[in-house]
């Protein structure tokens, strides 16, 4: 039956699919936790390079334990799935890997493009009837990797899933906590990349940390729109999943979102900045999703995101449609 954890749980296999920085972390944290962990890339080159030399160039600077194991398939016997990959390879990754049984946690942020739906509405959607969970909250995947203190979001409707997971996977400088509001807590990592966007733009474009304050705390107003809008609880998204991963996002120079937000403030062109990439800015094709599906709600800092990524207005026009604004009680 395996090694008893002091938890009380017993140590248990499970497997990290994507192997980017964040999947990456997630395996050291798993093994630091003390379960059995393979790291799964989607290519065979990719995993026996990573095998070989013990290092992955998504995560430089980390050498990863000989104990964690290193696969381009899903083992069978994984008793949990954590899937890593960006929420637009989700559906594609799942049809690639074709998982076995297990329960599933989600950490990929955002909405699919073209179907609007968020991360555990693919996952059911093209696998139906599994046990799901998201992962999320503020989190630098290198922090993580690092071992420094970091807490995060377990958000499902499952009570039984959503206890095994925080058990299992939470140690004393990873503190996780359980939610059974994952509409909320998943509109939290959408919407708070896009927030982020704009909240670089503003920097980039020498408008002052006051402009970036405002910006971020009328983010939350929307965020909190989109939470009851989606069937969410308007009380999600002042917890991690929310106000900390939209902080994080908006004021971390190591958040893609906001990088890319502050060289469009600087007059940079959009497809020059994702040229420039090898890992995926979540907020980019999450923005005009959001939206769209987000229908009737007042967004005006997503919808302005929106418009501005899809050439629709420049970053001037966008400003001033904001300043313009009726003003009104907060």
């Amino acid at each position: 039956m395996g090694e008893l954890l002091s938890s009380g749980w017993r140590m248990s296999k499970v497997a990290v699919i994507g192997a980017g920085a964040w999947g990456t972390a997630l395996a050291i944290q798993v093994g630091r936790a003390g379960h059995r962990v393979t790291l799964v890339a989607r290519d065979a080159a990719t995993a026996s390079s990573i095998k070989a030399r013990r290092v992955n160039d998504r995560l430089p600077g980390y050498r990863l334990p000989d104990s964690l194991a290193i696969g381009h398939d899903v083992p069978d016997d994984a008793e949990l799935q954590i899937w890593t990959v960006p929420t637009q390879h989700l559906r594609s990754s799942f049809l690639h890997f074709h998982p076995a049984g297990g329960s599933i946690v989600v950490c990929a942020k955002g909405l699919e493009a073209g179907t609007l739906r968020l991360p555990l509405e693919v996952v059911e959607n093209v696998s139906p009837g599994r046990r799901l969970a998201i992962l999320t909250g503020p989190n630098f995947a290198h922090e993580v990797a690092q071992g420094l203190p970091a807490a995060a979001v377990v958000a499902s409707a499952d009570a039984d899933l959503r206890e095994r997971v925080l058990v299992m996977l939470g140690t004393n400088t990873f503190r996780l906590y359980g939610n059974d509001d994952p509409v909320g807590a998943q509109l939290g990592g959408a919407a708070k990349n896009v927030i982020a966007i704009a909240a670089g733009a503003v920097l980039g474009a020498g408008l002052g940390e006051n402009a970036r304050a405002a910006l971020i705390t009328r983010g939350l107003s929307e965020l909190r729109r989109l939470a009851i809008a989606f069937g969410g609880r308007a009380e999600t998204v002042m917890g991690l999943s929310g106000l900390g991963d939209l902080l994080l996002t908006c004021t971390g120079p190591s958040s893609r979102n906001f990088s890319l937000g502050y060289a469009l403030g600087r007059g940079e062109r959009l497809s020059t900045i994702l040229a420039g990439r090898t890992e995926t800015t979540e907020g980019v094709p999450t923005a005009g999703a959001l939206v769209a599906r987000a229908g009737n709600v007042d967004l005006p800092i997503c919808s302005a995101v929106a418009d501005l990524l899809a050439g629709r207005m420049t970053l001037s026009q966008a400003i001033t449609q904001l300043l313009s604004r009726p003003q009104r009680n907060e």
